[in-house]
């Protein structure tokens, strides 16, 4: 749900914050006075192509921030997490600005992004929808999509194992392919990898070999700095008059004062603790010094073998590791190449019997999905009926042939309708006009709204030439959606503002030489005087005000029942 919206030198815009609540928030103004902009920067917000013409004028950049609130578990969050996003599961903060040269800066949550991160998050906080946007039901590609979250979770699991054993169906479709081209190609391809396969074998490379070189050579290389420290650390704690004669001299004084007074005795225990381990310690450095040897040809040999493992790092992997586990996957590919034809025949009986667990799964899906679209077509005529289109015919078309294997299943599906009695059913974007698409589109959302929980939708006068009970069917629609989701709709339409929780009034001022836009929420008082503005036009009568009031009245009603 969008809670904060903050813009900054944004096309007429020069400063503006918004608070958002759940339900249904209309905003209604005189054309031109900037309502389509801010949805304008609401696209910006969530990936939208944006421009250096969206700047202010005057102004060296425009700042578009957006705070999400998210329930526990929502999709966003998996998403953030995959790019290194922080988020708490409780708000997302979008950031988007726009310099006056065209340069665009996204970040979410603070982390800058690339725009087509920036897209695939904001797709999912928020479904906006313009007066020609209707790009979901004009795409047959998404409709299987949109019946498959109908169906719910029987139908997700049931895709899920489908995808499981197709993955597997066309990967061994893949390999088939690979040791059935052509054979130069092939002959080509044994040749390089048998080379270096032949290259890494001759290294005989070991795990972890790499890391110990580096200590050796880093001791080799700094001999004499390491034997100097040494024997200055060995001769100051031995001989006459250094560390470890003095240390036996203090315990002698200590052990005369233990014999006097019992209470020295720790004192003198402890001396003696340390002169035993500093006399270990003395042993220790002692055999060092004397196992310490500078071998200039093994420094060579050290720095020789660690050039021939970096020039394999750079062909092959960046460790040892990754250049063995290299070196096994192309032995095995070796041998595949070589006794192709027994592979080749072993992969032909894996995909045969990967074959028959797909069209199994996929059957079992096809079922699921010709029972959900019964179950939604009766959905979508009941919302049709109330938006007025008691004779549109809805049809989930599904198509499907066995040995027709796709990701998403066997099944190609398309939503047809039909508006006219008689007409034959047809594709959807062939049939549906501007209006018509506006109210099949509600009944869409009203229905889908109810599955996918609370989110962000954004109508941009999807009301627009419509009027009388269509208008006030349309107005219950969209409240009805909001009962689920937040909805935010720019409306021309009285009845539809009517039904609003929140209504805020957008207009344009002039301040100096510079036009602004400014937002502000209506009270119940204010929100009558501007439904009667929108009914009547300029003059307001004591018909219109008594008009309006029997609106907000009676949407009240609607309302409460809605809910």
């Amino acid at each position: 749900m969008l809670q904060e919206l903050s813009i900054r030198h944004f096309a007429i815009i020069d400063s503006l914050a918004l608070s958002f609540e759940r339900g249904l928030t209309v905003l209604t103004g005189e054309t031109g006075a900037g309502k389509s902009i801010i949805i304008d920067a609401l696209q910006l917000l969530t990936g939208g192509r944006g421009s250096g013409e969206f700047v202010r004028h005057g102004e060296k950049k425009a700042e578009i921030e957006g705070m999400f609130a998210i329930h526990k578990g929502h999709p966003c969050v998996p998403i953030c997490r995959e790019f290194g996003i922080d988020v708490d599961e409780e708000a997302i903060i979008l950031r988007r600005e726009i310099s006056a040269a065209g340069k665009s800066v996204c970040r979410i949550n603070g982390k800058m992004v690339t725009l087509s991160i920036l897209r695939e998050i904001g797709a999912r906080l928020m479904d906006i929808h313009g007066q020609h946007e209707h790009q979901e039901l004009m795409n047959a590609a998404s409709h299987i999509r949109l019946l498959d979250d109908f169906g719910g979770a029987s139908i997700l699991k049931a895709r899920g194992q489908y995808e499981e054993v197709y993955g597997r169906y066309a990967y061994l479709q893949s390999e088939i392919r690979r040791l059935s081209e052509n054979d130069q190609h092939l002959a080509h391809r044994l040749d390089l990898i048998q080379f270096q396969l032949n290259e890494i074998e001759k290294a005989a490379l070991v795990s972890g070999e790499e890391e110990k070189l580096e200590a050796e050579r880093q001791q080799l290389a700094n001999f004499e700095k390491l034997y100097g420290a040494l024997s200055e650390a060995y001769n100051a704690l031995s001989g006459d008059g250094k560390a470890l004669d003095w240390l036996g001299l203090s315990i002698n004084g200590l052990e005369s004062a233990a014999e006097i007074n019992e209470e020295y005795k720790s004192l003198h225990e402890s001396a003696a603790n340390s002169f035993y381990v500093l006399e270990d310690t003395v042993r220790d450095v002692s055999s060092l010094l004397d196992t310490l040897e500078f071998n200039p040809e093994r420094l060579n040999e050290i720095q020789s073998r660690l050039n021939e493992i970096s020039q394999l790092k750079r062909k092959y992997g960046a460790t040892i590791d990754e250049i063995l586990q290299y070196g096994a996957s192309i032995a095995e590919e070796i041998d595949q190449l070589t006794h192709r034809d027994t592979h080749v025949n072993r992969l032909q009986k894996e995909l045969e019997e990967a074959e028959f667990d797909v069209e199994a799964e996929g059957k079992k899906l096809s079922v699921l999905r010709s029972e959900a679209a019964a179950q939604l077509e009766k959905a979508i005529h009941r919302e049709l009926k109330e938006l007025y289109m008691e004779k549109t015919v809805f049809n989930v078309n599904i198509q499907n042939e066995s040995g027709q294997f796709k990701k998403d299943g066997m099944d190609q599906i398309e939503f047809y309708m039909t508006t006219n009695p008689g007409e034959p059913l047809k594709p959807l974007v062939k049939i549906a006009s501007g209006g018509e698409m506006s109210r099949v589109m509600l009944a869409m959302k009203t229905i889908f709204s109810r599955h996918q929980g609370v989110t962000s939708i954004i109508f941009d006068e999807v009301d627009t030439g419509v009027s009388g009970r269509v208008a006030q069917a349309i107005g219950e629609k969209i409240y009805k959606i909001a009962v689920h989701s937040q909805v935010l709709c720019i409306s021309h339409l009285p009845q539809v503002a009517a039904m609003a929780d929140t209504h805020l009034y957008i207009q344009k001022n002039l301040e100096g030489a510079r036009t602004s836009t400014t937002v502000t929420p209506l009270s119940e008082e204010e929100k009558a005087a501007e439904i009667g503005r929108m009914i009547s036009g300029v003059e307001m009568t004591d018909l219109t005000k008594e008009h309006a009031r029997e609106l907000l009245s009676l949407s009240a009603k609607l309302k409460h029942s809605a809910v």
